[in-house]
């Protein structure tokens, strides 16, 4: 076996099992990955000089392929109506012909860390059959030094696979693309799709597991802070707005999608960022567009035209969830070290595509328990194949495909974390106001934006609030940049009636969501739960 690069000689891919591969790329850099990507007939490179790749059949996750293995240590922990289990020795047999696809092959190894808080970081090796991948996880992970590398010992290793397919009726799998997390091996195994999100997404799974036990809360969130070091969260699920509207000129971005709040503060789990770029436009998203395109930066699934080689973000051909990997630092005022202090706002993002939830409201650290198990927003007709009308989402915690234990558990964090820190809380409807989906109106970015900069540097704190009678939300009736009419959901529309019904209607799904939980929470909890559907 051939090794390449800075590595450290006595923990090699052989303690992955990987003994067959005929030569080992360690951690190569953006530029020797880009030729490695080149060579292989992986990827093209386009105008803006970023690296464009198709992931082939799959363009999103798999989340019903996705397998947890039910093994001593971990077995009583795991949320298992959350998860699909795994036998051990389908998940060892699943390793052994990885292993064996690599025979004669090439290997490209990231060596890198996840989480920024040095106390509970987590040594990572990445492993992967593409260059393309080695280059998304040297973009989306921390990556260590040249003298880190060299005694870089793992604490979980993912091996991904794309060439690889299970067979179901043999490997216990659900389709010929799988990814398979073992706790106690300490390895996650991705087959059969090439899709990178996979990646990103098990490592942030087992972090969901690992950091609880540590007293460190795991996020799903975008975050960044003020010139004082005050930080923002923001949650919500994909299209309420998190990625835009975190990454803000006026504030220090310190990740967009995964963190963690210790007794020190926030840290981001990552390294760079992992933003949607469908209809992405230099005039919108100014940041995004700019980190997008440029040299080291990963484009999956956006088509790109043969002549001028101009990447298209507005072209759907191939799927609606098109996306950049770049480096965190591709993002102009982004925190170097991937911190910040303690939260003074945490933000709540909903699209909400029934028109009824105010565009602006304020929660206790019960309600906001309740609205985090809950996680709402709805998906809109054409965004997502089959659906035909506005379509209620429940996730709990604004990520239920990546926890492994029970929501419970963070909510319970969420709440004593507010408590102690003092936290404010808002939901933020980004959605219709005036009626539903097809009948209302979006509500604007610039009302937006008016709101959440409102909420963050305090104009708000003293506002005078109305109680919404269905979902007994705080409402600010005055806002710096917004009409005070813009803020009462029920007055925007025209029928009265039609409103009260779609509320109470909606009011239902968020009181048959949060039973699911309801006896994991305190009673206090529970009572702040007044949907009155």
């Amino acid at each position: 076996m051939d090794n390449h690069g800075p590595h450290n000689p006595h923990n090699g891919v052989a303690r992955q099992g990987l003994t067959l591969a005929a030569r080992v790329w360690w951690s190569p850099p953006a530029a020797a990955l880009y030729e490695h990507a080149l060579r292989r007939g992986e990827a093209a490179v386009v105008e803006s000089g970023a690296l464009a790749v198709h992931t082939g059949r799959h363009t999103g996750r798999s989340a019903r392929d996705k397998f947890i293995v039910r093994e001593a240590g971990s077995e009583h922990e795991i949320w298992w109506d959350n998860n699909a289990p795994l036998a051990e020795d389908k998940f060892d047999a699943l390793h052994k012909k990885i292993c064996g696809h690599f025979k004669g092959r090439e290997v490209f190894v990231q060596d890198c860390f996840v989480g920024a808080e040095r106390s509970t970081r987590l040594a990572v090796r990445v492993a992967t059959e593409y260059a393309w991948h080695s280059l998304f996880a040297r973009n989306l992970f921390l990556r260590a030094t040249v003298q880190e590398r060299k005694t870089h010992e793992p604490e979980f290793c993912v091996i991904a696979a794309p060439g690889f397919h299970a067979r179901p009726e043999r490997d216990g799998v659900r389709s010929a693309a799988f990814v398979a997390i073992s706790f106690r091996r300490r390895m996650v195994l991705i087959g059969g799709t090439g899709y990178a999100g996979e990646i990103k997404k098990s490592l942030f799974t087992v972090m969901n597991y690992l950091l609880p036990a540590a007293g460190v809360m795991p996020m799903h969130s975008s975050a960044n802070m003020d010139s004082a070091g005050r930080s923002a969260l923001f949650f919500g699920l994909s299209g309420t707005g998190k990625t835009t509207l975190s990454a803000d000129a006026a504030r220090t971005l310190i990740g967009d999608d995964e963190h963690g709040w210790s007794d020190d503060g926030i840290f981001n789990l990552e390294g760079g960022c992992y933003a949607k770029t469908i209809r992405l436009s230099a005039a919108a998203e100014p940041e995004i567009f700019a980190a997008a395109s440029r040299f080291g930066a990963v484009l999956e699934n956006v088509p790109w035209h043969a002549h001028s080689r101009r990447a298209d973000f507005d072209d759907d051909r191939l799927t609606e969830n098109t996306r950049a990997a770049y480096p965190i630092g591709h993002i102009p005022n982004a925190a170097a070290d991937g911190r910040g202090g303690h939260p003074r706002n945490i933000i709540f993002l909903t699209c909400d595509a029934f028109g009824v939830l105010p565009p602006l409201s304020r929660l206790s650290a019960e309600q906001a328990m309740v609205h985090f198990l809950c996680g709402y927003t709805a998906k809109v007709a054409g965004t997502e194949k089959g659906v035909a009308e506005p379509t209620p989402n429940f996730s709990p915690c604004y990520g239920g495909p990546f926890l492994p234990l029970h929501p419970g558990r963070y909510a319970q964090m969420l709440g004593e974390k507010i408590r102690r820190h003092r936290a404010c809380v808002w939901l933020i409807n980004t959605g219709w106001s005036g009626g539903a989906c097809g009948e209302g109106a979006r509500i604007s970015i610039a009302h937006t934006r008016a709101m959440v900069n409102a909420a963050l540097d305090g104009r708000l704190d003293q506002a005078a609030t109305a109680r919404h009678e269905i979902f007994g939300l705080a409402m600010p009736q005055n806002c710096p940049g917004v009409a005070p009419a813009i803020l009462d959901p029920r007055g925007q529309w025209r029928d009265k009636s039609a409103y009260d019904n779609k509320a109470r209607e909606l009011a239902r799904r968020f009181a048959q969501t949060f039973a699911q939980y309801e006896t994991a929470v305190a009673p206090e909890v529970r009572a702040a739960a007044t949907f009155a559907g």
